[in-house]
């Protein structure tokens, strides 16, 4: 099948490791222009010798003038095509143990600036009438997860803003859509097994398996499954999916 991505220009966030590694090299062997962007610029240097298509880029979200200066750069050469809003989550905690401070300081790197950084690429999408917008969330606004307290509230925020940013671009071309992974086998997913062993006085190996057990598939899925669903909503075969929710979870979440 055709995916209708060659040539096309995709700016990737949190591209150093995990979903957001494994999201830039799908869309790059569908012969995407891959900006591929993250604080450890060295570590997407590393995973992309010798591939085509990517060029590695420095951004903290934390930090609006690296956000503007990237948005900047991007923009000189008419913007991008795809748009993928990845990033790390928050450290683990209960929503009554989290302050003022930890709200605004993650909130302002996992929602804000992002949302501050899409509104000024969406112009160019516009004015060409095609254009993706994909945000990898959590199964967390879902089903919200024990001890994610600030990822579960703050990735809800990115849900509303991408439903309602859907319905005002989709007569212009432009979709835009959320992806919700479930436990799916990167370095996060590890250091959240890590940290619940640590908090359980239990083996990781045991909180992991455990983890597995409640999953109908019976495992944690792969980073190369769940980049291959983001790739196809940036495809031009998607154009008709917007404004969705879409779970790559295994069957995790036992709602309907």
């Amino acid at each position: 099948m055709d995916l209708g991505l060659d040539g096309k220009r995709a700016l990737v966030l949190g591209a150093s490791r995990g979903l957001g590694m494994a999201i830039a090299k799908s869309l790059a062997a569908e012969g995407a222009q891959v900006f591929a962007a993250a604080r450890s610029k060295d570590k997407i240097e590393a995973w992309s010798a010798g591939t085509d298509g990517v060029t590695p880029v420095a951004l903290d979200l934390a930090r609006i003038e690296e956000v503007d200066a990237l948005a900047d750069m991007l923009l000189q050469d008419g913007g991008v095509d795809i748009i993928v809003n990845n990033g790390g989550g928050p450290p683990p905690g209960t929503a009554a143990g989290a302050n003022r401070a930890d709200w605004i300081a993650h909130f302002e790197a996992m929602a804000a600036n992002i949302f501050h950084l899409d509104t000024r690429l969406l112009p160019a999408m516009q004015e060409r009438g095609w254009g993706r917008i994909i945000s990898v969330a959590s199964s967390g606004v879902e089903q919200p997860i024990p001890n994610l307290a600030l990822s579960n509230g703050i990735r809800s925020a990115v849900i509303g803003w991408s439903k309602t940013l859907a319905n005002e671009v989709a007569a212009d071309g432009v979709t835009v859509n959320v992806v919700l992974p479930g436990r799916i086998h990167t370095q996060r997913v590890d250091e959240l097994d890590a940290a619940a062993a640590k908090r359980t006085g239990k083996d990781v190996a045991d909180v992991a398996a455990a983890s597995r057990g409640t999953i109908p598939a019976g495992r944690y899925g792969k980073p190369e499954e769940f980049a291959d669903v983001v790739t196809f909503l940036a495809s031009a075969r998607a154009g008709y999916v917007t404004g969705s929710r879409i779970r790559v979870d295994g069957g995790s979440i036992k709602s309907i």
